[in-house]
């Protein structure tokens, strides 16, 4: 007994006609009674009731016990196919993100945040590092995706701009003589420590914001994370040069940040290896990142 002449009887049943069965069914009448006829055969007993002037069909006491076992058979097929669709739908997985330490991740968390909602298995591990280790971990596969600080080399990369941008500025005790001042000029960093990214394009960008050579500034430590950065400002070993939003300033903290002036503000960029083979979690994750892009245009 097969599924689909299951579905016909049952078509018969609901119709009370045979050629209103068919139509609905998109077949040819005569098949409808040959499959029907079959169908009794098989099971050895008459179903339907075939009326000679109107041509109403109608169930016998077999024909009615069929139907309400074939109702419960194509509820459990129609349910378990639903399920199988479901499980193929159902994505789940790991993606993983490498970011430099910037407040423009919160974009990249809403995403992930409200993708989660509709994807509750997927799985997001964070990396975080300056352009070089994010690079480095991409282009291992070691990464699905690399938020990188401009300045930096994404030329072999594909990418998407954000749309958020970071302010460069001081990061001083709040007892220190610069502390006073609103800004801080090039003048500024001529005569004291500074604790710097020792990724390799901030000095040229830094330079070119200037009008001087960074080498010739006076480094005393150099960074990758600002964090322990910070302790070391905390303690007096130095001001560091560094983004806006990532290291507690409140009025509970010792130290408080100075922006730059002329402005000096860090793009960003959301990159991921060209020809690259993601996972359906990390294509979901792009697509609903080039959604929000485009909300913001």
């Amino acid at each position: 007994m097969e599924i689909r002449v299951l579905r016909y009887f049952l078509a018969v049943a609901r119709e009370e006609s045979i050629s209103k069965a068919a139509e609905y069914l998109h077949i040819t009448q005569p098949t409808l009674s040959r499959q029907m006829m079959e169908l009794e055969e098989q099971l050895e007993t008459r179903l339907i009731n075939r009326g000679k002037r109107n041509h109403k069909i109608t169930l016998t006491d077999e024909g009615m016990l069929l139907r309400k076992r074939a109702e419960e058979i194509i509820q459990l097929v129609d349910k378990t196919e639903a399920e199988f669709i479901m499980s193929n739908e159902i994505i789940s997985g790991d993606i993983y993100i490498g970011s430099g330490e910037t407040d423009a991740m919160r974009l990249i968390i809403q995403i992930a945040q409200n993708l989660q909602k509709g994807y509750p298995h997927i799985r997001y591990h964070l990396f975080s590092g300056n352009a070089e280790d994010v690079t480095e971990k991409l282009d291992k596969g070691l990464l699905d995706f690399g938020v990188l600080i401009e300045p930096a080399n994404i030329e072999k990369y594909n990418y998407i701009k954000l749309p958020a941008a970071d302010r460069w500025g001081l990061l001083m005790r709040k007892d220190s003589p610069l502390a006073q001042k609103e800004k801080i000029t090039p003048e500024d960093l001529t005569a004291i420590p500074l604790i710097t990214s020792r990724q390799a394009l901030v000095g040229n960008e830094l330079s070119g914001w200037s009008g001087q050579d960074y080498e010739k500034l006076n480094i005393v430590a150099t960074y990758n994370l600002i964090y322990n950065a910070s302790l070391m400002v905390d303690e007096g070993f130095g001001y560091a040069l560094c983004l806006d939003k990532l290291v507690n300033t409140s009025e509970s903290s010792n130290l408080c940040f100075k922006p730059l002036t002329p402005p000096l503000e860090a793009h960003l960029d959301i990159v991921w290896k060209k020809h690259q083979s993601f996972s359906k979690a990390a294509k979901k994750f792009l697509a609903a990142l080039k959604k929000e892009i485009a909300l913001t245009e």
